[in-house]
């Protein structure tokens, strides 16, 4: 649950600034493991919002949606305010197990341009999805349905797992995870990420000679001062 600038109204905010897309673009490129070291070890979703699919990496600018749980009607209200390119990222007011989403609503973000979607509930159809295209992360995977009776909010801050993301801010999904990047950090954590992976293939090249991590990184000297004795 989060508070953001409705200030316990509920709200539809039609318009929210995004990211260029060339950066949003390259941090999904990136990947979220890159993307998380490069700005520091931050804005990782957690663990359990895992992806139905496997084989994927996107990213988006984040449409967010704050839900009462068991209820998807403010999913409905955010697909009028989605655009090409977009993420859908949707929390509850509380934990919630329910079938959130399925391939109806899929269909209609597809036609929006939509990329995916990353849900701190539940999804259903995943079976569809995958068949469909549609890319999904979501805390859990289940049959149960919903109702549509109660209000919330779109594009205001919400947060998940302790990581506050707030509309347009860019979302990297991969097999990995789901990383959260501000909205104006866009550009420095391309390039901080571009730099780690131009420092990853140099030692990569080194590792694939046949160099050993133990010397590289000075793990060697590291384990003789904890104590460590090599023997034949």
């Amino acid at each position: 649950m989060s508070s953001g600038p409705d200030h316990g109204r509920h709200v539809v905010v039609r318009t929210i600034e995004r990211a260029p897309g060339a950066d949003i673009a390259g941090l999904g490129d990136a990947g979220t493991a890159t993307v998380h070291e490069a700005i520091g070890r931050r804005g990782y979703l957690g663990p359990e919002l895992r992806p139905i699919q496997q084989g994927v990496k996107v990213a988006g600018s984040a449409v967010t949606v704050r839900s009462h749980p068991g209820d998807n009607i403010m999913i409905h209200a955010a697909v009028e305010v989605c655009q090409p390119g977009d993420l859908l990222v949707v929390t509850n007011t509380a934990p919630s197990t329910h079938g959130m989403f399925g391939d109806l609503l899929a269909s209609s973000l597809m036609s929006r341009g939509v990329v995916g979607l990353v849900m701190d509930a539940g999804v259903r159809d995943t079976m569809d999805l995958r068949a469909m295209g549609f890319w999904v992360w979501t805390r859990h995977v289940s049959c149960e349905g919903t109702v549509k009776a109660s209000p919330g909010s779109v594009n205001v801050p919400i947060s998940i797992n302790g990581v506050i993301i707030e509309p347009g801010d860019v979302i990297c999904a991969d097999d990995d995870g789901v990383v959260a990047v501000p909205r104006d950090e866009a550009s420095w954590a391309l390039e901080r990420s571009n730099a780690r992976l131009e420092t990853e293939a140099e030692t990569r090249a080194r590792l694939q000679a046949g160099e050993l991590g133990l010397d590289m990184y000075g793990l060697r000297r590291k384990l003789v001062e904890l104590g460590v004795e090599w023997i034949e």
